[in-house]
């Protein structure tokens, strides 16, 4: 490979990883502004929540159909499209001071979301060698993260002294600089043509265990850190302003986490599944018992975030490895599957704080997991059971 044409693969691949920050950002910016919209725009402050539920419910719901409906779609002019919706449906967003319009915005902005998770992993990794897929992947997933710890933080402080407007034309602008690269540098090709587009070890079991663990994991995870900030103000008894800098601190354990795991994925995938799935369990388990211990909360959370964060990276790897059929669907399987978990995991933990409070949903959180540990341990009794033959074209 000439070093001009990795460039350009490179390129594309930064391109993307810079999209997946995009769209991690407007999905989840709302949060910090949730005042400031809601005043805006004469609504309740439930009301501008829905700005975030409804997002993630429409990306739930969207992505099995569109990722079937737009697989015949060449990837260049496809990953093209949902960039210049995600650039105009957010600057229809920022010029709106209606209400309804700016949830109908956030709403396609969300189908296109549903898309691009769908079908950008298997663009990705068919720009390099099948060798090097798992730190492909983990390319994208430091993208995604650094939205948590970067966009959000710094869109929510932008937001509060400019408006929160500023941060979104932002996320158009970034979303703009990555459609320019994908239209100049993304080759055109058939769908099906990349070596991403089908896994290499086909098994309609172990991809339901791929699903299977991503589900329960994220709903043992978002049982407890849905409500991280009142634990860590309450039962573990940290001031108010130091909030901030702990959960920064979680979220460079995260990217970090991901890094390392993006380094072993290609050699050990059945391993790094289980040891990050089972590290989540440890955490959450240790930060609902421990947390009258401030040295260990600290410990705990920075563990939490190296192991929970890298779990949807491990799961995107493994269903480039045992998709039956066009990863896509996959792909788009195993992002309902996330959101779910999210869904489900807040409703959990939200049924236990009368009666448990914040440590008992951390502890819950860390039980659920471990039902997930036992679903990934398990895998391998699935692998005695021959493989259909995976379907093609």
């Amino acid at each position: 490979m000439s070093t001009s044409a990795t460039a350009r693969r490179i390129s594309v691949l930064l391109a993307l990883a810079l999209s997946a920050f995009a769209f991690n950002t407007t999905e989840n910016l709302p949060i910090g502004l949730l005042p400031l919209l809601a005043r805006d725009l004469d609504v309740s402050l439930p009301a501008a929540g829905h700005l975030v539920t409804g997002y993630g419910l429409a990306v739930a719901l969207a992505s099995l159909p569109l990722a079937q409906v737009t697989r015949g779609v060449p990837r260049r002019w496809l990953l093209a499209g949902v960039l210049a919706v995600l650039a105009l449906a957010t600057l229809v967003a920022v010029g709106t001071t209606s209400y309804p319009v700016l949830l109908a915005a956030r709403i396609v902005t969300a189908f296109a979301q549903a898309v691009f998770w769908a079908v950008t992993a298997p663009v990705a990794v068919s720009l390099f060698s099948p060798a090097v897929r798992g730190r492909v992947v983990a390319v994208m997933s430091v993208g995604g993260s650094l939205a948590t710890v970067l966009g959000v933080p710094a869109g929510t402080w932008l937001g509060q002294r400019d408006g929160w407007r500023l941060p979104f034309l932002l996320v158009a602008l970034a979303a703009g600089v990555a459609l320019v690269v994908v239209v100049a540098l993304l080759p055109t090709s058939r769908p099906d043509a990349g070596h991403g587009a089908y896994a290499a070890e086909p098994h309609p079991g172990r991809f339901a265990v791929v699903l299977v663990v991503t589900a329960v994991s994220v709903t043992g995870m978002f049982a407890g850190f849905t409500y991280v900030a009142r634990f860590l103000t309450g039962p573990a008894g940290f001031p108010e302003p130091s909030v901030g800098g702990l959960l920064l601190a979680f979220g460079a354990a995260g990217i970090a986490g991901v890094v390392v795991v993006g380094r072993l994925l290609d050699r050990f995938p059945r391993g790094t599944l289980v040891a990050t799935v089972g590290g989540q369990a440890v955490a959450l388990l240790g930060l609902g018992l421990l947390a009258a211990q401030p040295a260990a909360v600290v410990g705990l959370l920075a563990l939490l975030g190296a192991t929970a964060a890298p779990v949807f990276t491990v799961t995107q790897a493994r269903i480039l490895q045992v998709t039956p059929g066009r990863t896509e669907l996959g792909f788009a399987a195993n992002s309902v599957a996330f959101n779910v978990g999210i869904a489900l995991g807040a409703l959990l933990g939200g049924l236990a704080l009368p009666a448990y409070g914040e440590r008992g949903a951390f502890v819950l959180g860390g039980l659920v997991t471990l039902a997930a540990l036992a679903a990934a341990l398990a895998e391998p009794l699935l692998a005695r059971r021959p493989a259909p033959v995976p379907a093609t074209g």
